[in-house]
Order: structure tokens, then sequence, then C-alpha cells
């Protein structure tokens, strides 16, 4: 992949964060499952030192201003390692870039310069990625909303000053039915009515935190909807078709990490003299891996390109998505095997890594819903 000599500059000084502030306490925090509070503020703040945090939100509002491919390069990189360490250098999300007027001082501007954190609260019990499924809502009552309803699965670093809610504000009538109108509310944490609390614990990327949150009889001043009533979809559609792209991103470069311990253990472990690379079984899984991430990388490029240009579909997205995240764990779990039973000892980081590998089908829209939406856009022109 050819990289602009700016973009290799960035990628020198992400290297040489990642060696010194998130390597080496990848083994700790996976044994811990938990990122010790001190470690997280401090990779925020070295990061914040080093120009990375808020890097993908534009230099008007204090960001980085980094564009789509640099970000691409970023996310490959921080892919590399548990989410539970990357994620202290906060991407805040960009849909917090439709804040107006007080909201700006009050959500957006603290996200860029560390002073606040957000969640991105969509998910919930009985809906998963079934979005019109969800039973969150907001009544209008005089000037104010009335919200009730639950989340689940809501992931971040750290407990969170305030959340993105997604809750439905009524219904439209649309020439497939009546369609759920979805709003999207700054809910800050601490207002009567709204718990949050930790969720269940995952053993991939263990010291990342989920949240579960509940809404009872809340009351929403106006201020409090972000975008417009009834287009929060639009406004998570734009997040969650990017945050696929780097879910991508991230697991080309966990790919590399595996593949290149993979090479490195099958060229000098040896067995019946010579070194294991050298046997087809294993020497064709290494070029498969080469093969896949390669091909991942290519369309990650191609689906920024599309981005870029304003020209990014659904379809787009989901194939990367779902090419990525099932290449890295076909290289994760081929890796374990060429590395035989020490691919499971706790000694090496390749369990970590494998166990990590597997959340990447789920989150962000499973694999099936990927599938899905690829299907979808392939039948509907048919109108079928």
């Amino acid at each position: 992949m050819s990289i602009s000599h700016e973009n290799e500059l960035l990628l020198k000084t992400v290297r040489e964060f990642m060696d010194a502030e998130i390597y080496p306490h990848e083994e700790e925090v996976d044994r811990l499952g938990d990122v010790p509070e001190a470690l997280g503020r401090q990779i925020e703040q070295r990061s914040i030192e080093a120009g990375l945090f808020a890097a993908n939100l534009p230099e008007r509002v204090g960001g980085g201003g980094l564009n789509k491919t640099a970000m691409a390069l970023l996310e490959r990189e921080y892919g590399k390692t548990s989410h539970a360490l990357h994620s202290w250098i906060a991407r805040p999300t960009e849909i917090l870039l439709a804040c107006r007027d007080e909201q700006i001082d009050k959500y957006l501007l603290p996200c860029v310069n560390g002073a606040k954190r957000e969640l991105f609260a969509l998910t919930e019990p009985g809906a998963g990625s079934d979005v019109m499924g969800m039973k969150s809502n907001a009544q209008r009552q005089g000037d104010s909303w009335i919200l009730n309803g639950s989340k689940h699965f809501i992931s971040g670093p750290c407990l969170p000053d305030f959340a993105i809610v997604f809750a439905s504000t009524g219904s439209d009538d649309t020439p497939r039915g009546p369609r759920k109108r979805v709003t999207a509310f700054l809910v800050d944490v601490g207002l009567d009515g709204f718990s949050i609390q930790e969720g269940s614990r995952c053993v991939s990327y263990r010291g990342y935190k989920t949240f579960e949150l509940s809404f009872d009889n809340v009351r929403l001043g106006p201020n409090q909807i972000l975008g417009e009533e009834g287009k929060g979809l639009e406004l998570s559609g734009k997040w969650l078709g990017m945050g696929r792209i780097w879910v991508g991103a991230s697991c080309v470069g966990k790919a590399e990490r595996l593949a290149d311990m993979a090479t490195d253990w099958a060229a000098n472990r040896k067995q019946f003299g010579q070194p294991i690379g050298k046997f087809q079984a294993t020497g064709f899984k290494l070029a498969d891996m080469a093969i896949g991430i390669r091909t991942g990388d290519l369309m990650l490029m191609d689906a920024v390109d599309r981005a870029e240009k304003n020209q990014l579909t659904d379809a787009d997205a989901a194939m990367v998505k779902v090419y990525c995240s099932e290449m890295l764990n076909r290289v994760a779990d081929d890796t374990v095997q060429i590395f035989g039973g020490m691919g499971l000892m706790e000694e090496l980081p390749v369990q970590r890594l494998w166990r990590d590998s597997r959340l990447e089908r789920i989150w962000d829209g499973t694999s099936e819903i990927q599938r899905h939406i690829i299907t979808r856009s392939l039948l509907r022109p048919h109108g079928a």
C-alpha cells in the first residue's frame, strides 16, 4: 500500500507511542482484567501531548483533523493491541459534530480536549442488531421529553460523563408500513432516573468495559436532542458506516501482528530436522495469511477512497467488516495451530490475540447482519 511522506511520519509517531505507552502494559491488563485508572489517564494525557487524541475530528473544533486515509492507518496500528488500552486514546463519536449552540461547549469541545467522555448507546437487551426493535422511548411533555428504557453492551474505557442515547419518539407511515421515528438524546450521567453500571465481563479485550444503562422517567430538555427529532438513525448511520471500516482496519493490523508471530515461529521452530515452515501444512497457512492481509488492505483502502469521495455505501462498509473480521479469525486460529500447544499457553501473547479476535465478528454488527446488508443491496434494485 502506497503511503505519503506525511503519513509515514504519522505512523512513526504512532508506533513510537505504542512501543512506549501501550505494548508494555498488555500482559498486566489482560491478567488483571482491568486498566488501572492511573494508567488509563496516563495514556490519555500522553496521547494529548503527542497530538493523537481526538485525531479523527476536524481542526475547527480542536481535533487533529486527520483525513480518512490517515485514520485508517492509525486504526490499523491500534488494532495490533488491546482495545482496553488504545481506547484511552479517544476518537470521540463523530456524530457529536451535530452539536449546536450551547451543546458545543457542554458536550463536543470537552470530548475533544479530554475533559469529558461519552458513550454511544444504541443496543438493547431484547433487540441487539434489530434497531427497529428498540423499546426505549421518549414521550413529549410540554417542552421536555420523558425518557424510559434500557441499553446494554454499551462499551467504553471508563465511566462516561454522558451518553448519546437513541430512543423512539413516535412512528411514521412508510410504503413498507409504520416505522419508528428514532431520536438521539444527550443524557448526562447523574440525572434523576438515569442509572449506569458496569455490565458483564468479556473474555475478549479484558479490561475494556461494557455498561448497562436504564432510564426511569428521565426528564430531558429540548436542548438535549442531538441533531433533529426523528433523525437519529441518519446520524447513527453516518457513524456506523465508518465505524465498520475502522473495525476492518483494526482487524488487518491484528492479523499482521499474528502473521508476523507465526512466520517467526515457523522459521525457527524445528521438527524432523527442518523449520516447520518448510512443511506445506504450515507454509501454506502462512501463504494464506499473506493473501488475506493483502486483500484486507486493498478492500480497506478502496472503501476509504470511496468514503473520501462521499461514495461509500452501507454494502461497501459491510463487505470490509465481514471480510476483515473473518480473515482475522482464520489468521488467529492458524497462528494457534502453528504454535501448537504453546499457542494456548498464557506465557505467550498468541492466546490473548486469539481471544480478542473473536469479538470482531460480533460487535458493530455481526457477520450475519453484514451479509444481510450486502444481500439487500443486491436484491433491492431488482425489486426484491
